[in-house]
C-alpha cells in the first residue's frame, strides 16, 4: 500500500538487521545498541550537523512505511523509543528529543524501511535552520551505541 520503493531495491537496514555490513549498506553492526524479537534501535549513519548520533527504531521485518505496519510492531516500537528517549537523556544530557517519522518521498523518506528518528535537542541547537546531513565515520557513532546502551 503507498509503496515507493524501486522494483528492484536492496534494503540497507534489512542488510543491516541479518547481520551484513557490505556496499549496500552504511550501517555496522556497531551501530546497533539494542534488539530484541520485533524491532532494533541503531545508531542513523547519516548525522544531522546541528545535532549528530541521532537514533532510528526499526521493526526487524520490513514494512516500507507506516500504512501497513502491524499495530504489536508499531506498539513496540513506541516503547522501545520511549526507552530510547530515557537514555538519551540521561547520555546526552539533552533538553528534549524530537520524534520524526517520514513516509514517502514527498516526505523525505529516503530508506523504504520503516524507521522513527529520535533526535537529541539542546536549546539554541539551531536544528530548525540546519537539517543537513552526512554520511559520517562508522568510527564516530560507536561511542554513541556505547553509551545509550549503558542507560538501557
Amino acid at each position: 500500500m503507498y509503496n515507493h520503493a524501486p522494483q528492484d531495491y536492496t534494503c540497507p537496514i534489512c542488510i543491516a538487521l541479518d547481520g551484513n555490513e557490505n556496499d549496500d549498506t552504511w550501517i555496522k553492526q556497531a551501530d546497533i545498541f539494542y534488539k530484541d524479537d520485533k524491532v532494533a534501535a541503531l545508531i542513523n549513519s547519516k548525522f544531522l550537523v546541528s545535532n549528530p548520533g541521532h537514533v532510528i527504531v526499526v521493526p526487524l521485518e520490513h514494512y516500507e512505511n507506516l500504512y501497513e505496519l502491524p499495530e504489536d510492531i508499531s506498539h513496540r516500537i513506541i516503547e522501545v523509543s520511549k526507552m530510547v528517549a530515557l537514555a538519551m537523556k540521561k547520555a546526552r544530557k539533552c533538553d528534549g528529543i524530537t520524534v520524526r517519522q517520514n513516509n514517502e518521498p514527498a516526505s523525505e523518506q529516503h530508506a523504504f524501511h520503516y524507521h522513527m528518528h529520535l533526535v537529541p535537542r539542546f536549546n539554541n541547537d539551531e536544528f530548525t535552520l540546519n537539517d543537513e546531513t552526512y554520511v559520517s565515520d562508522p568510527g564516530d557513532r560507536i561511542p554513541y551505541a556505547q553509551e545509550l546502551k549503558k542507560y538501557l
